[in-house]
């Protein structure tokens, strides 16, 4: 990921000194796990480790050596060799590439799992906060783009809420699926390898084993992971979506917050635009992209084969850099989101009362009228206000159908957003708890 959307922490996780060390970690858990069974002396496990843990991987050594051999894997070998010593001759015993390279992945992805729920964890304190704040604040609740029925804004931002607790729930499933160790040797029947080594292996890196791989770890937990993801990066489109409707000229309910010295267009002075909610909805698309190559990776050849392996080593920092920037970001947004409360009354406001149409047609229903003489009386009314002429309850009260149904007081009494609130705390409730 280019570093423009890439945050230090998530980012050393695929960077090749990480990769390095944790490849020379699974070696050495291995010769630790080797010399523990009486596999390998104690002793070269011992100086191999010390002197490993002491060493700076030469990378440019390592590249050259790769120019050579064409292999990575061999690369680092060789590269541990010159720093080990003889004891080297020990190392990787049993081992298949695939052990190393996958394991390794597992670490990686249960790291940068980590890394985004904790990520999520800071966006749903933003979306508590600012729900609580903005419970009672009433605002238009909107169906195709149209002015349905009153809400609060404090719902608006609690569903957001309730929809990334879901999504740090399914990262936290996504992390287990991925934490297994594979080192099981060429095509994973333990030929050349003892089972308890890689029972060392994983306990040693906080993974479990894989019940049964191949020469890799199967590519369906992989899938299920970057297809989490992606569904996440969904999420957060959702919201930076909402916001940037919000944020429209015609709307101006919310708007991002602008920074003193920050400039919105080379051209026109004057604007202020959505481009963080712009930005989340790219990086999004970025993310989502990712889920169907992982998911095509799932159909090696036999035992095993590389196609995915060009994949994996793109989309695996690709898609978790992007999402962790992309939630650090909308956490940000939602912390110094601008809300104009008046903006909202005023919108409410807009459509002449026609958002308490369904509240007049139930009542002329409970008053006997069939459901459908009270849509068409209802509906009649309403499409007057609806080209501009006249307000709603004005209409409804010169109706004779209307006043022989709901006396004027109960009819007025329609038009109070009360009901459309009533119920806030009880979801309110719901969504945060008791301690909500």
């Amino acid at each position: 990921m280019i570093p423009r959307y890439s945050r230090p922490e998530m980012a050393a996780i695929w960077s090749p000194e990480t990769r390095f060390r944790i490849w020379f970690e699974i070696e050495a858990a291995a010769l630790d796990g080797m010399a523990e069974i009486g596999a390998a002396p104690k002793e070269a496990a011992r100086l191999v480790r010390e002197r490993g843990e002491k060493a700076v991987f030469d990378i440019a050594r390592i590249d050259a050596i790769e120019r050579e051999t064409k292999h990575d894997v061999i690369a680092f070998l060789t590269h541990l060799a010159e720093i080990v010593g003889p004891e080297s001759r020990y190392v990787h015993q049993g081992l298949t590439s695939s052990d190393v390279l996958d394991t390794c992945l597992a670490v990686q992805l249960v790291r940068a799992a980590d890394l985004l729920m904790a990520d999520v964890d800071a966006l749903l304190a933003a979306l508590k906060r600012r729900a609580h704040e903005f419970k009672d604040t009433v605002t238009i609740g909107r169906s195709h783009g149209i002015h349905a029925e009153p809400t609060t804004f404090g719902l608006k931002l609690a569903f957001a809420f309730a929809e990334f607790a879901r999504a740090r729930r399914r990262l936290h499933a996504a992390r287990e699926e991925v934490a297994v160790a594979a080192i099981s040797g060429a095509v994973g029947t333990f030929a050349n390898i003892d089972p308890r080594v890689e029972e060392h292996v994983a306990r040693a890196l906080g993974l479990r084993p894989e019940a049964i791989s191949t020469q890799v770890i199967p590519r369906d937990r992989h899938a299920m992971y970057f297809a989490t993801l992606g569904v996440v990066a969904s999420s957060i489109e959702r919201l930076a979506t909402e916001i940037r409707h919000l944020q429209r000229t015609e709307v101006r309910e919310v708007e991002e917050y602008f920074s003193p010295g920050q400039k919105g267009s080379s051209a026109m002075p004057h604007k202020r635009n959505p481009v963080l909610s712009e930005n989340l909805t790219g990086l999004a698309r970025l993310v989502r992209s990712m889920a169907l190559p992982a998911m095509e990776d799932v159909a090696l050849w036999h035992e095993r084969d590389i196609s995915h392996s060009s994949v994996e080593r793109v989309i695996a920092p690709d898609a978790t850099i992007a999402l962790d920037f992309a939630l650090h970001r909308l956490a940000g947004l939602i912390d110094n989101l601008i809300v104009y409360p008046e903006a909202m009354q005023a919108n409410l406001d807009r459509l002449g009362g026609l958002v308490h149409s369904q509240g007049v047609m139930l009542a002329l229903a409970r008053s006997g009228l069939s459901r459908e003489a009270a849509y068409a009386i209802v509906q009649r009314n309403a499409m007057p206000v609806w080209e501009g002429k006249g307000d709603f309850l004005s209409l409804l009260k010169q109706d004779p159908e209307v006043a022989r149904a709901i006396p004027e007081p109960e009819l007025a009494a329609l038009f109070d957003v009360g009901p459309h609130v009533a119920h806030v705390d009880e979801i309110f409730h719901r969504v945060f708890g008791v301690s909500g």
